[in-house]
């Protein structure tokens, strides 16, 4: 299920809701009671290096063909 991300108007808080796709516009009600909400626009942010392919070798060339 989709997790996602609110913030109240009334307090500020911030938070997430796993919820289905089609609850996503409904309000969230706040870990204070406050239902005035608004759904947060999330960004996926993805790290890490990728590594070069191998100049030689893979499958036709390399160790794994026998």
């Amino acid at each position: 299920m989709p997790r996602y991300e609110y913030r109240c108007r009334e307090c500020g808080e911030t938070f997430e809701r796993s919820r289905p796709m089609a609850e996503s516009t409904e309000p969230a009600m706040c870990s204070r009671g406050h239902d005035d909400t608004v759904k947060l626009l999330s960004t996926v942010a993805v790290g890490g290096v990728a590594e070069a392919p191998a100049a030689a070798g893979g499958c036709c060339g390399g160790a794994c063909c026998g």
